[in-house]
């Protein structure tokens, strides 16, 4: 007898199960003190999520007598950095988007730095004994409709044309199979290069790391406005000559790069703890998952046997604003159980516990890009455009020794060094992306149940790629 699906349409919420789980596992601590007055530092950081964390670390580590201080909205982690899907990778999968950007040299240097990321997050943990659930057990991109072979069949061919094949290793549909079974999963790639880990503990490790090291720390200190040599919050001043924004999503209102940015909407769903299941179905290594849509799935389990499932097919953004849409919009988390169902169907009797959802800041490349304004000391980084937890770490090295003032591997790094083109202005980008969405999302919609797209459907879908732009994975 067929199994009956046990889906339970539970709305999105926050915080987080992660979060949750994360503070709890701390004894549920006090946030650290609210800015109040003025204060002075060398450094200020703006965003005390993976980026500007990891920013302050390494900033200790070149200027080690640095006065820095850390302004965080709310608390650390409950922003991005405490929602994701805790996929902890470089970039060997883009292979194909990396040289149509920077070329074949680029290309290769920019993955080489990403593949820097799992061990230092490794070294990072076990350095100073944190647990965050850290699994290094590579990644899939799956095919699971015919319109994403060529998805596949691109990774693997970017590889071996670069003579780094062992980086992208093609699966055949029984390979496939053999780490995770579904009737729906055609073949695959995989990235020996990849980790998950339980996102909200990572941040919370780095947030203790932060502290331990004598970096000033303000939670509950929301910044207001962005000065020369100064940012102001509701209830205080901090003075500093060197000033980093790592707000990523939030940075889409701000001038000096809201044109090269937007955001959209992100959604989860956590089932129920069923490793029973889980093992049934192989996919017992801990691989992370992603589909070959435009805007993908991403799948994976925890170490408690629950399955994870994601769609990035959420809202579009307009003017940078951060609101209920990047928080509790069901459509977006009925897409990613929907996802579940139709890519795991053997858990049709998992139920879901838990959804959420946040904002991704997507650049117009589709990659991160960071700087410094100029003229002024405002040094920024943001666009990780859905892939941010192990970029981030790269990020904060490139913002180091940007305000370091150093000409070095990292500063050198094209993400630094290109230049992004513009995304049109509002309201235009808020319409023309939404459009764009509609577009993706029938032509998909089609493409899996084996039938193309309609015809304007696809030209819409098709028009950021011939304006040199990209909105999803392909």
């Amino acid at each position: 007898m067929p199994r009956t699906s046990r889906s339970s349409l539970v709305e999105p919420r926050l915080p987080s199960w992660w979060l949750e789980e994360a503070l709890a596992a701390e004894g549920k601590p006090e946030p650290a003190p609210v800015l109040d007055g003025d204060a002075e530092a060398d450094v200020a950081i703006v965003g005390g999520g993976y980026t500007g964390l990891w920013t302050a670390l390494a900033l200790r580590e070149r200027l080690p007598d640095a006065r820095v201080v850390v302004l965080e909205a709310e608390i650390c982690g409950a922003g991005p950095s405490g929602r994701n899907g805790g996929f902890l990778n470089g970039w060997w999968p883009v292979l194909g988007d990396l040289r149509r950007l920077v070329g074949d040299d680029g290309t290769l240097e920019i993955a080489r730095a990403g593949a820097r990321i799992v061990p230092a997050v490794r070294e990072f943990c076990e350095r100073r004994g944190e647990d965050v659930w850290l699994r290094a057990s590579g990644e899939l991109k799956v095919s699971a409709a015919p319109a994403q072979d060529a998805v596949v069949e691109a990774a693997v061919a970017a590889a071996r044309e670069l003579g780094v094949e062992e980086e992208a290793v093609p699966l055949s549909r029984e390979e496939v199979a053999e780490r995770c079974r579904s009737p729906v999963l055609r073949g695959g790639v995989f990235f020996r290069d990849g980790a998950n880990v339980q996102p909200a503990l990572l941040v919370r490790a780095l947030r203790r790391a932060v502290l331990a090291e004598g970096i000033r720390l303000h939670e509950g200190s929301p910044v207001v406005a962005v000065e020369d040599g100064a940012v102001r919050t509701p209830r205080g001043r901090l003075r500093a000559p060197e000033i980093v924004l790592a707000t990523n999503a939030a940075l889409t209102g701000w001038g000096p790069v809201s044109r090269r940015l937007t955001n959209f909407g992100s959604y989860v769903v956590l089932t129920e703890p069923v490793p029973e299941l889980v093992e049934q179905i192989g996919w017992t290594g801990g691989e992370s998952i992603v589909d070959g849509r435009m805007f993908v799935h991403y799948f994976r389990t925890t170490r408690d046997g629950r399955v994870l499932m994601g769609s990035g097919s959420g809202p579009i953004g307009f003017g940078g604003r951060i609101d209920d849409r990047f928080s509790r919009d069901g459509p977006t988390a009925r897409r990613a159980e929907a996802g579940l169902r139709r890519l795991l169907p053997d858990l049709a009797e998992a139920r879901v516990e838990r959804s959420w959802g946040g904002p991704i800041d997507v650049s117009a490349d589709h990659l991160p890009f960071f700087g410094t304004v100029p003229g002024k000391r405002f040094h920024y980084g943001a666009g990780y455009s859905g892939n941010g937890v192990g970029p981030s770490w790269v990020g904060g090295q490139i913002l180091a020794s940007l305000v370091a003032g150093l000409d070095d591997e990292w500063t050198r790094l094209p993400l630094a060094t290109r230049r992004v083109k513009p995304l049109p202005p509002e309201p235009l980008k808020r319409l023309g992306g939404g459009l764009v969405r509609a577009a993706i999302m029938a032509c998909e919609a089609a493409e899996e149940q084996g039938r193309r797209g309609p015809l304007p459907a696809r030209a819409a879908a098709a028009l950021p790629r011939l304006l040199g732009m990209q909105i999803g994975t392909r």
